[in-house]
């Protein structure tokens, strides 16, 4: 028995003007989507990058209080040598400062400058005592994703201020202590604003 199939022309595939449409429809996808994938990538590398900081910084003056006694005197410039960095910066470099300012120097924090880190940022530091041993005393640190200027006040680039309390806390500005003292500037509460879009705790 013979079985025999009819087909219609015009059902074989598809016509050059419904390709390009369907291709219209992928590129306009694409042209909203692929940025918004790859923002979202760079967040997470440097979301990471930060926390790796932070714990590097917290990890440190842990390692330094275990061999030494801490006071409200005890400088950034002790803990260094705690911390696992390519060489410190200390030129006038330029890296982004935290979000609504421009940029900042290595060179620029009061006799401190930049640890390089092996990740490719940077951690721009004063060398400024805790002034204090209060649980709002605190040394300050900026953290730079990329260790470079991006030329904006604004935007994914920004570092992002750190807090290493006296009691080994660690915060942003965002989430700081209320009346936080830190290089002599009192923080009277938490300000989000100052912390880069990229960055959370979570």
């Amino acid at each position: 028995m013979t079985i025999s199939h009819t087909y219609k022309q015009g059902h074989l595939g598809f016509t050059l003007a419904e390709l390009l449409i369907a291709l219209a429809i992928l590129g306009i996808i694409a042209t909203f989507t692929i940025p918004k994938i790859l923002m979202a990538q760079q967040s997470a590398e440097y979301k990471a990058k930060a926390k790796e900081a932070a714990g590097m910084i917290a990890a440190a003056y842990a390692s330094y209080s275990a061999q030494n006694t801490a006071s409200a005197s005890t400088k950034i410039a002790d803990l260094t040598s705690y911390m696992n960095f390519v060489r410190i910066d200390a030129t006038a470099s330029t890296i982004d400062d935290k979000q609504t300012l421009g940029s900042t120097t290595c060179n620029a924090g009061g006799g401190g400058g930049c640890l390089v880190l092996h990740n490719g940022g940077k951690i721009r530091y004063s060398n400024d005592g805790f002034g204090g041993t209060a649980s709002t005393n605190a040394v300050e640190f900026y953290f730079d994703p990329n260790g470079s200027y991006g030329g904006t006040t604004n935007g994914p680039d920004k570092s992002v201020q750190l807090f290493l309390y006296y009691n080994g806390r660690m915060s942003t500005r965002g989430t700081s202590a209320a009346n936080t003292v830190a290089s002599g500037v009192t923080y009277a509460s938490p300000d989000t604003s100052f912390d880069p879009p990229w960055f959370s705790w979570e």
